[in-house]
């Protein structure tokens, strides 16, 4: 399927199908994105002209609707689950070469291969090239399973690893396409990041699991709600959540305006909290950069021993905000600098209480030293964002 416009004339080209008999088709976002005119060309050679009825970049999936039958043949999205060890057939148009075939076998699912939180794709190991972005992943029954949408590829060519968009993905999103043109998903406001065992450990949880708050937004649903930064949210409407990833697609797959209740750890309490789902924002806002020349000239800092750095309150360096204290240097070869922290990092909180002195940073190390903690949990913002790390301690 081309698109493209007349005068510098740009073509996309990729693989789609039908999913109905009046003409509605599934494709990539990347393969229609920001076409004017979308070109359809059947198995049987006939060319045909198509609208875009809506795309969601998030899912990287476009229903379009082609124009000049009402008798399309058409394929079933599957209902089932894939297992891995099924075969599976992938059917494109790779480098343009139209109505091409190639088996294989379902791998691996629920893959995150870094393209978002909404990452949930089924891994396959039948050849998929260039071209056959937006092409069915079929089952044995001859439902298709997923959309083939992106390959993992050292060489630039097929390595016999490719990503499809699963089924059940797939019909939820078409549902809310073809209803309104835009998919809305639920939004609770939160910045979050995994539990790792290290955080855990500082938390007093037992095992890795759940999401931890990095940040709730300002007015948004959870802060309202009464979640804070260094809470872990490890249910949703009962059902537990694995790792932050699970949390963004759960309540990304509930509609704006449902009621869930989360389990959540606040301070080392299980807490319940209800609370009304907001709207996602439709752009993927990028965050601004805090000032760059914070910590020039300013004065050293004082040394925190066992860390590996030197801080300063963060009101007496120019740029650095009022909370917390900055970071004014950090030895190469330490436990911090192996944490990512960096000059300029502002420490807002170390082991749950907010520091604005060097000598509060070290009290409260001393303090989960004294609990038999092994790392203590600092928030930390860098970059306008901020994010919890969990720094091991030396005992003694």
């Amino acid at each position: 399927k081309g698109g493209g416009g007349r005068g510098r004339v740009v073509q996309g080209q990729g693989s789609g199908f039908f999913i109905s008999a009046d003409g509605f088709a599934v494709t990539n976002n990347h393969v229609v994105d920001g076409a004017d005119k979308v070109e359809v060309t059947t198995d049987d050679g006939k060319t045909y002209t198509a609208k875009v009825i809506g795309t969601d970049q998030r899912t990287d999936l476009a229903l379009i609707k082609v124009e000049g039958s009402s008798n399309f043949p058409f394929a079933k999205l599957a209902d089932g689950k894939p297992r891995i060890g099924d075969w599976v057939l992938a059917v494109g148009n790779p480098f343009g070469l139209g109505g091409t075939v190639t088996a294989g076998i379902v791998s691996a699912s629920g893959r995150d291969i870094g393209n978002g939180p909404y990452d949930d794709f089924i891994q396959i190991d039948a050849p998929v090239n260039k071209g056959n972005s937006g092409g069915p992943a079929f089952d044995t029954n001859g439902e298709v399973m997923g959309v083939n949408t992106a390959i993992y590829s050292p060489s630039g060519g097929s390595v016999g690893i490719a990503f499809s968009i699963p089924a059940s993905t797939v019909k939820s999103v078409v549902a809310q396409l073809k209803d309104k043109g835009s998919v809305s998903r639920g939004w609770i406001g939160v910045q979050i990041q995994p539990v790792t065992s290290d955080i855990a450990d500082s938390l007093g949880m037992k095992k890795a699991e759940g999401a931890l708050v990095a940040e709730p937004q300002a007015n948004g649903p959870a802060a309202k709600a009464g979640i804070e930064s260094g809470d872990v949210i490890t249910s949703v409407n009962g059902e537990s959540v694995k790792d932050a990833r699970e949390l963004a697609r759960t309540i990304g797959g509930l509609a704006p305006g449902a009621t869930v209740k989360l389990n959540v750890l606040h301070k080392g309490q299980d807490k319940v909290v209800n609370l009304t789902l907001g709207q996602l924002p439709n752009t993927i806002e990028a965050k601004a950069d805090i000032d760059k020349d914070s910590g020039k000239g300013a004065s050293r800092g004082t040394d925190v021993p066992k860390l590996g750095m030197t801080v300063a309150p963060a009101d007496s360096v120019a740029g650095a905000g009022k909370e917390g204290v900055v970071i004014t240097e950090v030895d190469p070869k330490s436990a911090a600098a192996e944490r990512g922290f960096k000059e300029g990092d502002v420490i807002l909180e170390v082991g749950g209480k907010s520091v604005s002195t060097a000598g509060e940073v070290r009290d409260a190390i001393n303090t989960a030293r004294t609990d038999n903690k092994n790392s203590v949990l600092m928030r930390v913002k860098s970059g306008g964002q901020s994010r919890f790390v969990a720094v091991p301690i030396a005992k003694g």
